[in-house]
């Protein structure tokens, strides 16, 4: 008889989505344990793929824990690396049109600036600063999925902020200076996992018939419901999510995803009286 041998080929490729393992760890932790939940002291995983911050300190805030707070999900935002030449960076229309036409992609889309812009808007506000803001969600066109703690500075130059993101999207997690706090790092989707109890999901597009004055928009909303902003975070076109719960135009021209994070920001410190 003649021995069968099975054909030699080229194995396929599992693609799994790259994440920070972290919160997996975690969740295996609270399953071990048994009885009454006690919280207690875990190691955090090897810091290997973490980078520090340098330079960058953490911004000082007012927690208020008991308080219902808002979390601000950044939808479709151009933030994508390549190989540019020698070296891989954070793509952009300006530094990269050549390299991205000859790719066959519009460097109008590329605008990693938008994304940059939104962060400063909304970590820089008075809401932010007085602790009501709860998280700070980004998901790219390519839809990798991070995460930006509230009390975190993100760099005002972009050039800084380029590097960090590039940073982040290779390995993973940034931690901050002198300590093992996570202050980026990738997550798992989807985003609604994240979503405190009893929230309102409320998304953002010029397009929407039903254009609201935002100040009464909020005063609307019951003191006791967290409120989850979609905005987008791309040049042109509109978000697409299946999670929103009301869908509202703030303004009866386009507005910059910056300056639309400015005017809820400015209606919720007036409901809220934060000065």
């Amino acid at each position: 008889m003649v021995r069968p041998y099975a054909i030699k080929g080229k194995k396929r490729k599992k693609t799994e989505e790259k994440y920070d393992r972290e919160e997996d760890e975690n969740e295996q932790v609270q399953v071990e344990e048994e009885g009454p939940s006690i919280e207690k002291p875990t190691e955090e995983e090897d810091e290997a793929g973490a980078d520090e911050l340098v330079g960058i300190p953490i911004a000082p805030s007012d927690k208020k824990p008991n308080k219902t707070g808002l979390v601000f999900v950044l939808e479709k935002a151009s933030l994508e690396v390549a190989k540019v030449g020698k070296s891989y960076q954070l793509l952009n229309s300006d530094d990269h049109a050549n390299f991205l036409r000859k790719n066959n992609k519009n460097p109008a889309d590329y605008r990693p600036d938008i994304a940059h812009q939104a962060l400063l808007a909304i970590l820089d506000s008075p809401v932010n600063k007085a602790g009501r803001l709860q998280a700070v969600y980004v998901r790219t066109e390519k839809g990798v999925l991070f995460e930006v703690k509230p009390h975190v500075r993100i760099p005002r130059t972009y050039k800084r902020f380029s590097g960090i993101m590039l940073q982040l999207l290779q390995k993973l997690s940034i931690t901050a200076v002198g300590k093992r706090e996570k202050l980026l790092r990738v997550i798992k989707n989807p985003v609604t996992k994240y979503f405190p109890v009893n929230s309102r999901k409320i998304g953002f597009s010029y397009s929407s018939e039903k254009l609201v004055k935002m100040s009464k928009y909020v005063d609307a909303i019951g003191d006791d419901v967290n409120l989850v902003f979609v905005v987008g975070a791309m040049a042109h076109g509109k978000i697409e999510t299946e999670y929103t719960d009301d869908f509202i135009a703030i303004s009866g021209y386009p507005l910059s995803a910056a300056m639309c994070i400015a005017r809820v920001t400015e209606a919720l410190a007036d409901k809220w009286n934060i000065l």
